[in-house]
C-alpha cells in the first residue's frame, strides 16, 4: 500500500490511539488554563472517591447536596443539586473540551477511573488513574464523539442519581450542562484566544446534539467575545446571596442587550 492509500485509510478508519506521551502533554497544557480545566493523573489517595459512587450511593449525592445548600443558604434542595450538577458538568467537560480544540485529541475518561474530592471552595478537583487518548483524523466527527464520552459516558448517569435524590426538571440540568459548556468557551476565549473560532465551532456541534440540542444559542456578538442565552434556568438567583446569571431565561432583556452592546465596545477598544 502505497503513502496516500495507506493515509486514506487512517481518515476513514475513524480515532487512532494517540502516544501517550502526547496524550499526558496534552492534559498538563490543558490544565494550566484554568481550574475549570484541570485533570490530575496518577495515583489517588485517601480521601479521593470514585466518580461512580455518586451514580450508586443516594445517601452521599445528598450530603454533598447538603454541604452545597449550607454554603449557598438555602433550604431548597433543587437549587444544590443543580449548582452542583453544573460544577461536575464543567469540570467533566472543560479537559475533554479544550484537549480537543487545541490538540486535536479526544481524551477517553473512564467513570470507574475518575476520581473527585469535596473541597472547601467548591472547585471539584478531579484526577484520573490513568489516561487513553485519540488522534483526530476526521474533524468532522470530534463532536459527535466528544459528545457520547460526556453525555452518555459521564453526565447522564450522574443526572439520573440527582433526579432519584432531588425533584428537578431534566431540561434544567441539560441547560446547566450547556451553560457550562459556553463557560468553557469564553474561558478559552480569555486565555487562549487564536482558539476562539475553534472551540466555537466545536460548541455548536455540541449543542445540536441529543440532549443538548435547543437548550441554548451559542452567539458571538464581537470577535472574541462569545455569547450565550440558555432557554431554562439554574435556580441560583434563589440562593441567599445569588443573582440571575449573564446567560439566564429570565435575565431582563435590557440587561441582555447592555451586556451584548459592552461585548461589542470591548472588541473596539472603547
Amino acid at each position: 500500500m502505497d503513502h496516500h492509500s495507506s493515509r486514506l485509510t487512517r481518515l476513514h478508519a475513524g480515532p487512532q490511539p494517540a502516544p501517550p506521551s502526547a496524550v499526558f502533554r496534552a492534559v498538563a497544557d490543558v490544565s494550566s488554563i484554568g481550574d475549570r480545566f484541570e485533570l490530575g493523573v496518577g495515583r489517588v489517595e485517601a480521601g479521593w472517591r470514585p466518580l461512580t459512587d455518586l451514580f450508586t450511593d443516594p445517601g452521599l449525592l445528598e450530603q454533598r447536596i447538603g454541604d452545597v445548600a449550607e454554603r449557598l443558604g438555602t433550604a431548597e434542595a433543587r437549587v444544590a443539586a443543580s449548582i452542583l450538577f453544573q460544577k461536575f458538568a464543567s469540570r467533566l467537560c472543560s479537559p475533554l473540551f479544550g484537549a480537543a480544540v487545541a490538540h486535536g485529541l479526544l481524551i477517553e475518561l473512564d467513570p470507574g477511573r475518575v476520581h473527585w474530592r469535596a473541597a472547601p471552595d467548591g472547585v471539584l478537583p478531579l484526577r484520573t488513574i490513568d489516561l487513553a487518548g485519540w488522534e483526530v483524523h476526521a474533524p468532522a466527527r470530534t463532536a459527535e464523539r466528544l459528545y457520547r464520552t460526556v453525555v452518555p459516558g459521564l453526565l447522564e448517569p450522574l443526572t439520573e442519581a440527582v433526579q432519584a435524590v432531588v425533584k428537578i426538571a431534566p431540561g434544567l440540568l441539560w441547560g446547566n450542562v450547556a451553560s457550562a459548556l459556553a463557560g468553557t468557551v469564553r474561558a478559552l476565549a480569555r486565555v487562549r484566544p487564536e482558539l476562539t473560532g475553534a472551540a466555537l465551532a466545536l460548541a455548536r456541534e455540541l449543542l445540536d446534539l441529543g440532549l443538548l440540542r435547543e437548550t441554548g444559542a451559542l452567539a458571538e456578538p464581537a470577535p472574541g467575545h462569545p455569547f450565550f442565552v440558555r432557554r431554562s434556568c439554574c435556580l441560583y438567583y434563589r440562593a441567599r446571596d445569588g443573582r440571575k446569571c449573564g446567560d439566564c431565561a429570565l435575565a431582563d432583556p435590557d440587561a441582555r442587550r447592555d451586556r451584548w452592546a459592552r461585548a461589542v465596545r470591548e472588541s473596539h477598544g472603547a
